[in-house]
This record gives C-alpha cells, sequence and structure tokens, in this order.
C-alpha cells in the first residue's frame, strides 16, 4: 500500500492517476473469479529503463484465483520489477497483463481495487496511530468508513491492542504488519508482499507464516516474492523462479521436488574403509573423509533406483552396514541449481557480459 507521500509523487510524475480509486464494481466481477481462466494473466512482458536495462524479458505468467505463489530469485532477478508492473506501479514497455479479465492499463481503477501490495520498505507515517494509518487506507480506495472492519483486520494480525500507538513506537516486526494492515484495508482478493519477512526474527517470521496461511484460506490470492527459500517451502503452493529479467520455471511445490530433487542414500559402515574398492565404483558411490560412511545419490523419477544393485554388490565385496538413511534434496538446492544452470546458459549466450 503507498502512502500519501508516494500517491502525490506518483501523481505529479502521471498526472492520469486519481488519488482515489472507485469502489469495486459489484456486477460481473465474482462470476469472472469464478471462471476458470487465471486471476492474474501476464503475457509477454517486458521492462526496459532509460538507460537501456532490460528489467524484464519476455517474461509470461498465469497466478490461480486462491493460491500462494512464491517468486524466488537472486538480487537483481526482477522479482520486484514484475509485482510492481502488476500493480501498477511501473509502466511496462511490452506485452499485457490482466486481472480478472481487466486490463491494468485501460481498467486501471478496477484493477488496482482489486489488489494490496505490501512493499519492501517501511514506508508509513510514523507519527499516526495504527488505527488511523489503516482507515487512511482504506478511504484512498473509496472506501466507506468501517471501524468493524479495521478492527477485525487488525485483531487477525495481533495488532489490536496497538491500535493507539503511533507507528514510531513499533517494532520493525509490527511495522511490518500494519504494512500488510494497510495493504488489507480495502478489502482486495489478491495480495502482493515483497520481502514481507525481511529483517524479522525468526519467530515472527513463523508467525507471519501463519498469518499468510490464515490469509489464502479466507480466499485471497497471496504472491510473495522472497529470499528466504525455507519460506516458500514452507507456505507456497506453487514455485516461480526468476533469473536475469526471466521466469525460469513455475511449478507445484511437491512436483518440483519430485522432479528435480534427488535423494541420498547415508550408509553407516560397521567397518571404516581406506579407499573405495574397485568393484563399487561403478555404482557411483562416495566414500566420506572418514571412510565410515557410503554416500549414493539417485533419481526418484527411474523405474529403477539401482539400490537393490548396489546393496547386491556391497554383499558380494564383503562389506557390512550398521545404519542407513536417505535425505531428499531441498528446495534451495534446487534452486541454487537452477539459477547456476540459467547463468551458465546466459554467459555462453553472452560472452562478452561474462567477463
Amino acid at each position: 500500500m503507498l502512502t500519501a507521500y508516494d500517491i502525490y509523487h506518483l501523481q505529479n510524475k502521471h498526472p492520469h492517476i486519481p488519488t482515489r480509486c472507485a469502489p469495486r464494481p459489484k456486477s460481473g466481477f465474482n462470476s469472472m473469479l469464478d471462471s476458470a481462466s487465471p486471476l492474474i494473466q501476464v503475457k509477454n512482458l517486458e521492462k526496459t529503463y532509460d538507460g537501456g536495462f532490460q528489467a524484464l524479458k519476455d517474461v509470461s505468467l498465469d497466478i490461480k484465483k486462491g493460491e500462494i505463489l512464491a517468486l524466488l530469485g537472486p538480487n537483481g532477478a526482477g522479482k520486484t520489477t514484475l509485482i510492481s508492473a502488476i500493480c501498477g506501479i511501473v509502466t511496462p514497455t511490452g506485452g499485457t497483463v490482466t486481472v480478472a479479465g481487466y486490463d491494468i492499463i485501460k481498467d486501471y481503477r478496477k484493477t488496482r481495487a482489486m489488489i494490496g501490495l505490501v512493499p519492501q520498505e517501511l514506508t508509513t507515517d510514523a507519527f499516526e496511530t495504527v488505527f488511523a494509518t489503516v482507515s487512511f487506507s482504506r478511504g484512498l480506495f473509496g472506501k466507506k468508513r468501517d471501524d468493524t472492519f479495521v478492527e477485525k483486520t487488525l485483531k487477525s494480525l495481533s495488532l489490536w491492542d496497538k491500535k493507539d500507538n503511533k507507528i514510531i513506537q513499533l517494532s520493525g516486526g509490527m511495522k511490518r504488519r500494519v504494512l500488510i494492515a494497510k495493504a488489507l484495508s480495502h478489502e482486495p482478493d489478491i495480495l502482493f508482499l515483497d520481502e514481507p519477512t525481511a529483517g524479522v526474527d525468526v519467530e515472527l517470521r513463523k508467525d507471519m507464516w501463519q498469518v499468510v496461511r490464515d490469509l489464502r484460506d479466507s480466499g485471497v490470492t497471496i504472491i510473495l516474492t522472497t529470499h528466504y527459500i525455507e519460506e516458500a517451502e514452507e507456505i507456497a503452493d506453487r514455485v516461480g523462479v526468476i533469473a536475469h529479467g526471466e521466469i525460469i520455471l513455475v511449478e507445484d511445490k511437491t512436483e518440483l521436488m519430485a522432479k528435480l530433487g534427488k535423494k541420498t542414500l547415508m550408509l553407516d559402515l560397521q567397518q571404516p574403509l581406506k579407499e573405495m574398492p574397485d568393484a563399487l565404483k561403478r555404482d557411483g558411490l562416495e566414500l566420506s573423509e572418514s571412510g565410515a560412511q557410503l554416500v549414493y545419490t539417485y533419481s526418484t523419477n527411474g523405474e529403477r533406483t539401482g539400490i537393490t544393485a548396489l546393496l547386491q554388490n556391497l554383499s558380494d565385496a564383503g562389506i557390512r552396514f550398521k545404519d542407513l538413511n536417505t535425505k531428499q534434496s531441498s528446495l534451495e538446492e534446487i534452486f541454487v541449481t537452477l539459477v547456476h544452470e540459467d547463468s551458465a546458459k546466459t554467459n555462453a549466450n553472452n560472452p562478452a557480459q561474462a567477463q
């Protein structure tokens, strides 16, 4: 949600932007949301800044109603530019974006009324009370005063006991919750969270995850950008990976981990080995530095994992183990692999840029 200063700045730069958005249309809107078409549809979106830097390159993305989509990517990948373009803060230089069938440029009043944005920066009036700043944000969208709704929103974010506190008196985590409350003040169907738990301690981060889940359960569609891989692994339904302004993939989280993830079988030996026996080298085994553990990595997608043959070969070689366990690749490992592969591809296509 933008502050009054931000809106003033945008109006001076773009006079066509209104101070108050029209109330959400009452007819036809819900039927569009309930249709089989994506809630948000991004087609061939591009953004090139005046200096020539291309932040987004032919980005296409469909976002489903009622899901939590996590956008992962390194710094400068284009995550913030993408959500800023969808929210109407950044003007695309190519492509189209529709929200519930409405074009974000032609029908900007309708689309912005459907969207709430929680930015990275803690931008809000430091000397205003929590209750007043959330109520003010609601009024910016042409919504009638509704103290009951504001109270409900603040309670859901554990902010009700802080309602009379000035923003400057709040902790960083509480200020971030106020930003979420502001973004929800006009009852949007879509919520964008740009690095929602940046600078928040571990305990509060987990509380925020529950807030996001509760919002999704209430019917709000959520798109979040994050640097915390465990955040996406914990709460996202789907994961999108963006690098160098391009979408590398968008997959269901569980399917992604099953498709790209690998499993590792670790065998704790009864007697340490000084070196790998020649008969076992072809099995792709690795011997730990201590010699007390054999490690075998395999894909879960193949018809055969090779474990049965491996165990038989160990038996034939007279090697006994006392324990075994397996480990699934984490989303972080998959993400790092994808980004490295994309960087290698980019450098191969642009050798001058790699230097």
